[in-house]
């Protein structure tokens, strides 16, 4: 388990790893997605070890790339968004990843938390400047921590990617490389980062960890196909719930 650094006090936050769960192969072990292909009962055994260290039980979204942000208020299972944001105390907000970058967002006052889910589509289409915009308080009284994601050196994309982001904005090129291979490599941390600062956050902190370098603690769809799915979780409120482990 990861704890995001960075947030005011009175949110809490954590990132789970692959590790502590009961799936078994591409899942193994801590697949906390449903619909990935595993063990629906291993899924289920799963999220409630999760909820054990929760204040109360996640409220998953159905992630589906795309810009929609709801309040808590709106939420409903199955329901489609790829952003949420409570000021309900101990409503925890999950985020599932694999790859994509989880975005845990806090006002400086813990008077409310945010969460969205940023892959390439989402980030080129602004899911972040949306669930800014949608906030009921000044940006610049905002932190956001940006966890565990594929890093550059792992993720060649075409150049329709980067036409896509410049379609947003031309300063978003310093989001791409091209290596000495030809291949034309995406930093989302970078772009997710530029995006946040841009719609006025006033503190950003990147975890720094990529997922697909490290097989044994993260999840990867890009290295592996196949796999499970981490999940990042933000709630108003402190306990000690958020300093236990899965391992």
């Amino acid at each position: 388990m990861i704890l995001p650094d960075g947030l005011p006090a009175g949110v809490s936050a954590l990132s789970t790893t692959r590790s502590g769960g009961v799936s078994t192969g591409p899942w193994a072990s801590l697949n906390l997605g449903d619909a990935c292909g595993d063990d629906p009962a291993a899924v289920s055994e799963n999220r409630r070890r999760l909820q054990q260290r929760l204040p109360g039980p996640p409220h998953w979204l159905r992630q589906v790339h795309g810009t929609r942000v709801i309040h808590l208020d709106e939420w409903q299972p199955g329901i489609e968004a790829d952003a949420a944001w409570s000021d309900r105390r101990g409503a925890v907000l999950a985020i599932q990843t694999a790859d994509c970058l989880p975005v845990l967002v806090a006002d400086g006052q813990a008077r409310l938390v945010a969460a969205a889910h940023a892959g390439w589509r989402g980030l080129a289409a602004n899911v972040l400047g949306r669930l800014v915009e949608a906030l009921p308080v000044a940006p610049a009284g905002l932190s956001a921590w940006i966890g565990p994601g594929i890093g550059p050196e792992h993720y060649v994309v075409g150049e329709p990617v980067r036409t896509a982001f410049l379609a947003l904005g031309s300063d978003l090129a310093g989001g791409f490389e091209l290596a000495a291979d030809g291949c034309l490599h995406a930093d989302l941390k970078w772009i997710a980062r530029r995006l946040l600062e841009r719609a006025g956050v006033g503190r950003v902190h990147d975890c720094r960890l990529c997922t697909a370098a490290d097989p044994t603690r993260f999840f990867s769809y890009r290295r592996d196909g196949r796999c499970g799915r981490m999940a990042s979780m933000i709630w108003l409120g402190r306990g000690e719930e958020q300093a236990r482990s899965f391992g």
